[in-house]
């Protein structure tokens, strides 16, 4: 009886258990060892590099002057604008203010034109007497008199009632009745211990909370008492939006105390000493106080306590976006890069080699994917590195202020330039599958992905329009980008040409990588399909 011959797997098995090693290392192989997609590479990152620096070479937006001092910083490390006129006593231990805020007035220039240093409405003497809708007068406890230190108030605005703040970003929305003389809003500020509660009432009786505060590690002994202080005026002028001096003036009653206050008067500063980046006095106001019969006091100040924004409001100072606008001019680089690496082989036949070598065409395809992406992820994000660094110190050496972010977003930010700049590659890779000609597929990437963010942060677009753009084009993944915060408190201008994007972060991100991910499986169905 004959024993039948032991079957034995077929030789290629262990190939195909490391085919897709194999197939990446043929593939990183076959890029690093063409000159020309080596030089376009690093001529990728140069080219962000050297236009990031340029763009920054100039005067800082907002050209408020060079040799600025550097921004002030909350508790919680962000830039904050900290400038009011404060008229204040020491308060040691627990205790409460309660005083009638009896109006809460405004005087703006109202010019139209624009300082061409600035950018901002000039003013020639005309004046509103209505408050700005984030004019502030109330009471303030604060830890002390230098800039960034904690705080909690609660105060009538011009033009969202009552509000409860405390250390510049928390921002608590009480009633929105608005101060008058025929209308008293009473006010009172109570702290114990770390933790402050402000009240708001019609009549002196019968009180409404209006926010809470916590403020761990608060000082036993602070400063407390009236405060007055108006952000710039927005000014829709002839030649955009721009921003013109403002002051607001509180007036308030008698301050009614009770825990253990200073015996000595109350007495007036003007917190920073002028009225900081995101406001200023006109030419016939000054902060000061004035007593007022039966006791109570008229206080007048300029400027903001609140969160550094972006904008025309920032004053001469740069972001982290500002070093990366060479992020579009390398990301051309690496899209026509990516596009050659199949359309290349189209071209001259090597992709049947290829084919004939590795038969799974989607292997191929995502081998391809992961060079070119990892190619261009290691570039951005080597290019976003030592952009921030040679940025930031320039910038800084010529005296100008950076906006100050976390080492978090810092880090996010040149994750994010990589990963946008992979996802941008595989879409061109994608493409180029879909296309087969260079040329082609290069124009289609350009314009669906640097054309829709130039022509949205450049400002010739209306912000809708613009908006739109960055939401459902490709270009939505710059927003990885942004460092920009957006307050509902802080009056700016939140449009793409200010630097904001309508996607969050990583929002962003993700629209382009679906458009990659939606296109490259769109590419593989077709390479399986077509001869090559």
């Amino acid at each position: 009886m004959t024993t039948a011959p032991t079957s034995r797997p077929p030789a290629t098995r262990p190939a195909e258990r490391d085919g897709f090693p194999r197939t990446l290392h043929a593939e990183w192989t076959k890029f690093r060892t063409v000159r020309g997609w080596v030089l376009a590479t690093a001529g990728a990152l140069l080219v962000t590099i050297v236009v990031g620096l340029l763009g920054t070479a100039a005067p800082a937006p907002g050209g408020r002057g060079a040799h600025s001092a550097a921004y002030p910083k909350g508790p919680g490390g962000e830039a904050v604008n900290d400038s009011f006129y404060f008229v204040h006593r020491t308060l040691t231990g627990d205790g409460t203010l309660t005083v009638a805020l009896q109006s809460l007035t405004g005087t703006a220039d109202t010019d139209t034109g624009t300082d061409t240093d600035t950018g901002t409405g000039t003013g020639t003497g005309r004046t509103a007497r209505s408050a700005q809708p984030w004019a502030k007068a109330g009471i303030i406890v604060k830890e002390g008199l230098t800039q960034g230190s904690p705080y909690a108030a609660v105060m009538a605005t011009g033009g969202h009632g009552v509000r409860m703040q405390y250390n510049y970003t928390h921002d608590t929305a009480g009633p929105l009745s608005k101060a008058a003389p025929e209308y008293p809003r009473q006010l009172r500020l109570v702290r114990s211990g770390d933790s402050l509660t402000g009240y708001t009432s019609t009549d002196g009786s019968h009180w409404t909370k209006a926010g809470h505060a916590k403020l761990p590690g608060l000082a036993r002994t602070v400063q407390a008492g009236l405060f007055a202080t108006s952000p710039e005026a927005k000014q829709n002028t002839a030649t955009g939006t721009g921003f013109s001096p403002a002051v607001a003036t509180g007036t308030f009653g008698r301050p009614a105390l009770t825990g253990n206050w200073s015996q000595s008067a109350w007495r007036g500063t003007q917190v920073s000493g002028d009225a900081g980046t995101s406001g200023s006095y006109t030419n016939t106001t000054k902060g000061d106080f004035t007593p007022t019969s039966g006791g109570g006091y008229t206080v007048t100040g300029a400027g903001d306590i609140a969160p550094v924004v972006g904008g025309p409001v920032m004053g001469a100072g740069f972001t982290v976006e500002n070093f990366l606008v060479g992020t579009f001019a390398g990301l051309i680089v690496l899209a026509a890069v990516s596009t050659v690496f199949i359309t290349g082989e189209y071209r001259h036949g090597l992709l049947r080699t290829t084919m004939t070598a590795t038969p799974l065409r989607g292997r191929v395809l995502g081998a391809k994917a992961l060079v070119a992406g990892g190619i261009a992820s290691v570039t951005g994000l080597i290019a976003a590195a030592i952009t921030l660094a040679l940025g930031e110190h320039s910038t800084r050496g010529r005296g100008f202020r950076i906006l100050p972010v976390t080492s978090a977003t810092e880090a996010r930010v040149m994750a994010g330039t990589g990963l946008l700049c992979a996802a941008a590659a595989v879409l061109a890779l994608a493409v180029g599958t879909l296309l087969r000609r260079s040329g082609t597929a290069i124009t289609l990437v350009i314009a669906s992905i640097v054309l829709p963010f130039l022509l949205a942060t450049s400002g010739v677009l209306p912000p809708g329009v613009s908006q739109w753009l960055l939401r459902v084009t490709p270009a939505a993944g710059f927003a990885v980008q942004q460092t920009l915060p957006q307050y509902a408190q802080v009056l700016s201008v939140y449009e793409p040409s200010t630097g904001y994007y309508p996607l969050a972060p990583w929002a962003g991100l993700a629209v382009l990588g679906g458009y990659a991910a939606i296109a490259f499986g769109l590419a593989v169905v077709r390479l399986r399909r077509r001869d090559v």
